[in-house]
Parts: structure tokens; sequence; C-alpha cells
């Protein structure tokens, strides 16, 4: 099984939302329909907690099948393509060019999720590209796609407690303390 995210996983990830734990959430961060079950299983004890969670997540709709929803999408569309009379083809309009705005995230001491995804990074790289390299892309591929203060913290967390196992708790804190200094202050609703 290859896990993908549904909608409602998605909008479990947005910023406010909280219903499931810092591993659900992370094993959702990762959850993109190219990782298996072993992907997943150094996030747990073993194999079989990790195939427990995913198909709870599964069972809550939080994740689903890649390969059965693509093969659901085919098959629709087989079903479409054989039912619709051929039509002749539609011109398509003159398209205009795309615009893109680029903007970057200059380093200049302040708080922001850039400086703090890049710290992350970092950690990545200097404590597990050598020690766990499969953790370390795992993490990686997590960050790419965290796009709010709590997905950040999450990874974190993850990062955090495997730092705490190899090189003791005095240097979790202290990179713990770092991130927190990095990452932006939590919105407050009113």
């Amino acid at each position: 099984m290859f896990p993908t995210k549904t909608d409602k996983a998605r909008d479990e990830l947005q910023a406010g939302q909280r219903t499931l734990s810092q591993r659900e959430r992370a094993l959702l961060l990762m959850a993109d329909g190219r990782r298996s079950l072993t992907d997943f299983s150094p996030l747990f004890a073993n194999r079989i907690e990790a195939e427990q969670a995913i198909q709870a997540l599964v069972s809550k709709g939080y994740l689903q099948d890649a390969q059965a929803v693509a093969a659901a999408k085919a098959q629709a569309m087989a079903t479409a393509a054989a039912a619709a009379p051929a039509a002749p083809p539609t011109p398509m309009p003159a398209a205009e060019p795309i615009q893109l705005t680029a903007t970057a995230d200059n380093f200049d001491g302040k708080r922001s999720l850039a400086t703090t995804r890049m710290f992350l990074f970092d950690i990545c790289e200097r404590m597990f590209v050598r020690r766990d390299p499969k953790f370390a892309l795992q993490m990686r591929d997590a960050l790419r796609e965290a796009r709010d203060r709590e997905a950040m913290l999450t990874i974190a967390a993850l990062m955090l407690s495997e730092i705490e196992k190899t090189a003791g708790v005095e240097r979790a804190e202290s990179l713990r303390e770092r991130i927190e200094r990095l990452l932006p202050p939590a919105e407050i609703v009113h």
C-alpha cells in the first residue's frame, strides 16, 4: 500500500486544526502516494505498529491507497470515454503568459517559517544523513511539504526525539530552544 492524503487529511494539516497526534500528523505529512509501509516504519517501534497507525488513518478517512485511487480514476475515464460520443476537438483559446511573482524570504534574523525550515534542513543534514539516511530523506520530504507552524513543530518533534536518543537530552533541548526562537509566534485567536 502506498498511502496518500485525502481532503480530510489536507484540512487536518492546515493551521489551527489539531485533532490527531504529532505522530499521526507526521504520517499525513509524509503520505504522498510514493512511500510504502516500509518508509513509515522508522517512525514507530515496529512495522506492525506502523501498519496499525496507517490502517487507523485509512479507516478514519485521512489516508487512501494511491494505487487504488489511480485505478479507479483510470476505470472512470475509460467508462466515460466509451460512453461519450466522439466530439470534434474544441479549439483552445490563446493562453496568456503566466506571470510569476518571485518572493524570497531573506534571512535577517527575524522569526519566520522559512528560517525555521532551513534550520531544520540543516539539522537533518548534520544529524541524520550519515547515521540514518532513510530517516533523513523522510524528514527532508516532510519539510518540503510543511506549510505552517504546526507542521514545522510536528517535524521538529520527530527529529528532536531521534536526536534525544542519539545525542542526548541536553543537545535535543538546546536545539528545541533554538527552533522556538526561529519560529514565528503562534497566532492568538480571540
